[in-house]
């Protein structure tokens, strides 16, 4: 028994270390750094969106003098941002397949608030199918550990035993619980970043009003409020779906639109140039509208 844990403490200390390059600091805000994880040689960095607060941007790196870094673009619904250090040479993270990963697996939480890297063991303790995270980003899966997200953990990585990454760390979602953006989120995020320097946003041409639905409504949907409809710009896919002053709005994609956030996080990249449905009231019956969701420029 005694050999089991001395072999497990020593396959933890090796993979630490041999994933230590791949982990950064970094500082772009007023208090303690944040961490960062290497995602190619040639110096880019991807870290999460709520820690980068400065356009002044430094990344530590494993037996590296700090360097400067700039912003090469940020996805708050993702909570994802990507940077490039002035650095070369460096190693990323070799990646682990998203059918390798298991509830039950363990797994490491890396960081780099200081100069050492630092560790948290934990477990996969949750895995679903993908989801939107509170400012609507699709994350590709649903992953939760029982890490302890220590301060300064929020963008590094969480690898597991054979040192490979599983995805990045973050606590920006708020909800009281370790949430890790998997390898998927972060290839697509990153790319989109390094393409467009943005992430695209759904977009239908519209300005709402919400207001309360009649009570025969209510009764039908389940709701009692949705978004009226008070001006629509020509030529925008809204108009060219049929969407009309007056018309009001109660659930896209067959999901409920009963405020504001509900629709705009509906509006998601992903849905650019796919026609949804959109249910409406207009003349107090329900209908439902095919619109080619747009772009926001």
């Amino acid at each position: 028994m005694q050999n089991l844990f001395t072999d497990l403490s020593d396959a933890m200390t090796r993979a630490v270390a041999d994933a230590a390059p791949g982990v950064a600091r970094v500082e772009a805000r007023r208090r303690m750094p944040a961490s960062g994880i290497v995602w190619s040689a040639d110096g880019l960095i991807l870290t999460a969106h709520h820690v980068v607060q400065s356009d002044k941007i430094t990344i530590g790196l494993e037996g590296k003098t700090a360097v400067a870094a700039k912003l090469v673009g940020r996805d708050p619904s993702t909570d994802l941002a990507l940077l490039r250090a002035e650095s070369a040479s460096l190693l990323p993270l070799p990646h682990a397949a998203a059918k390798e990963v298991s509830v039950g697996n363990l797994v490491l939480a890396l960081a780099r608030p200081e100069q050492s890297v630092q560790a948290t063991l934990g477990i996969i303790s949750a895995l679903e199918q993908g989801w939107r995270a509170p400012g609507g980003g699709l994350i590709d899966q649903y992953v939760q550990t029982d890490v302890v997200m220590y301060p300064g953990f929020s963008g590094g990585p969480l690898i597991n035993a054979a040192g490979q990454l599983v995805g990045l760390n973050t606590s920006g979602f708020g909800q009281g619980i370790s949430l890790t953006i998997p390898v998927a989120t972060l290839q697509r995020v990153a790319d989109s970043l390094l393409t467009h320097g943005r992430i695209k946003r759904g977009y239908l041409g519209i300005s709402t009003q919400r207001v309360h639905l009649p009570e025969a409504i209510r009764e039908e949907l389940g709701q009692k409020s949705g978004l009226l409809i008070m001006g629509v710009e020509p030529g925008s896919p809204a108009e060219k779906g049929g969407l009309a002053l007056g018309d009001t709005i109660v659930a896209l994609d067959g999901q409920p639109v009963r405020k504001h956030e509900q629709l705009f996080v509906l509006l998601s990249g992903d849905r650019v140039g796919t026609a949804v449905p959109i249910t409406i009231l207009r003349g107090g019956k329900l209908e439902t509208l095919q619109v080619q969701i747009g772009e926001r420029g």
